[in-house]
């Protein structure tokens, strides 16, 4: 008889009548589609998924975890869309690519993806690597490593000499002649051929420059950089695949046939003119600012030799200038989502996002938003992540304090859970 009963335990226990629930006593919720801070709510958490969101703080059963966050401030996981997971600002930057191999890479990412999770962001999207940032999304995935979810553009596409060409200031027995496969284009049928080979390694978006850079060693930084049939070429191929194209940008020009080749979001924008915009409000393209890029670009400039001079020169000149760029879109109605280019500042430090937007005049709440409901509404995952209510998946964080009044609470997360899995719980 005894053992009918253990037996029938674990029959119960196998089907999930016992499942273990976690329950989350939210003294304030930001519901990051009304834009409003709720009060003594509950989240009930069972496996990867929200089942509810109640108000009043639901009563603990015995098989119960109870996550006790009555002083704090939940709201959905944060979404970062423009990272790169694979590296980290250096003075040695330069010519670490000379002398890391791949696996390098890959161990020195590893800390940047956990601590990427720990400030809060359970969801990000990388702007370009090596390669490497693809296996470890997969490795993430596969929960072998820790770190955010990754949607991942694999290697940048570029032409030759352009802002990702990966040859750009080596000496000429080095260059080469790099092409499709290297993410290096001339042409339609490269540049399809260029898509159709990130798709073959993995990625999950396009990331083209469309025009110069600031921090690769090519002396222009703003000039467009691709010919419009290239740019529908690689536009067209990507939606066959159903992948959305994203477009590094810091002229007008090469943004304006961005945008008119259909691309899916504007990356930087930092000489964004009013007529761009409203192109961009017409054919619905995303703007993702990172401004704390800019910022930090400016500021590493003056630390003499921690760029090289044709770097430091555009950083100078360029950095800055998109927070008031930032600004001027948000007045005209741009859809904004939260980017960063954490890589081009430490990781970790994604938090200064908020309080350059909300200096620029972006009310907090609403920066918030584009960094949960909006990134996953440009990542078109808004059925599953974004928002904290029944059926989404369990990503979850708190703050001390309350953003709604001091934005700068956002950089003390006590509590992270992705995918109803807490990966950090503290009181600090």
């Amino acid at each position: 008889m005894k053992s009918l009963i253990l037996a029938g335990s674990f029959i119960l226990l196998s089907s999930g009548v016992f499942a273990q629930r976690t329950i989350i006593h939210a003294g304030k919720l930001i519901d990051v589609k009304s834009n409003k801070v709720l009060e003594n709510q509950s989240i009930i958490v069972e496996g990867e998924k929200i089942i509810s969101v109640v108000s009043g703080f639901q009563p603990i059963s015995i098989n119960d975890r109870l996550v006790d966050l009555k002083d704090a401030t939940v709201m959905p996981g944060l979404m970062d869309m423009h990272v790169h997971i694979e590296s980290q600002t250096s003075p040695t930057r330069y010519v670490d690519g000379f002398r890391d191999n791949e696996a390098d890479v890959a161990y020195k990412a590893l800390p940047y993806a956990k601590i990427t999770l720990m400030a809060g962001f359970t969801t990000v999207r990388d702007m370009g690597g090596t390669g490497v940032n693809i296996a470890l999304r997969n490795a993430i995935n596969n929960e072998l490593v820790v770190g955010p979810r990754i949607y991942t553009a694999g290697k940048s596409i570029a032409p030759t000499g352009g802002h990702a060409d990966p040859t750009n200031g080596v000496k000429r027995e080095l260059m080469g002649d790099p092409g499709p496969d290297q993410g290096v284009i001339n042409g339609p049928y490269d540049a399809r051929k260029a898509v159709r080979q990130a798709v073959k390694y993995g990625s999950d978006v396009i990331k083209v420059t469309a025009t110069g850079g600031v921090l690769s060693v090519a002396r222009d930084g703003s000039a467009p950089q691709f010919q419009q049939d290239e740019l529908e070429a690689i536009v067209e191929t990507a939606r066959d695949f159903g992948i959305h194209v994203a477009a590094h940008a810091h002229g007008d020009e090469g943004m304006k046939r961005a945008v008119k080749a259909g691309i899916h979001s504007i990356e930087h924008g930092t000489l964004m003119t009013e007529e761009t915009m409203e192109m961009m409000k017409k054919a619905d393209t995303w703007y993702v600012p990172t401004v704390t890029a800019g910022m930090s670009a400016a500021e590493y400039a003056k630390i003499p030799g921690y760029y090289p001079p044709v770097v430091r020169d555009k950083a100078m000149r360029i950095g800055a200038q998109i927070q008031d760029t930032f600004a001027r879109a948000y007045q005209k109605g741009v859809k904004i989502a939260f980017g960063t280019d954490a890589g081009v500042f430490p990781h970790g430090e994604n938090y200064r996002e908020f309080l350059y937007l909300t200096e620029a005049g972006m009310p907090n709440l609403e920066v918030i938003q584009a960094a949960t409901l909006r990134g996953a509404q440009l990542l078109g995952i808004e059925d599953k992540l974004g928002v904290i209510e029944s059926g989404k998946l369990a990503d979850i964080i708190a703050v001390k304090g309350d953003p709604s009044k001091d934005i700068a609470v956002m950089q003390n997360v006590i509590f992270v859970m992705k995918g109803g899995e807490v990966f950090k719980q503290s009181a600090d």
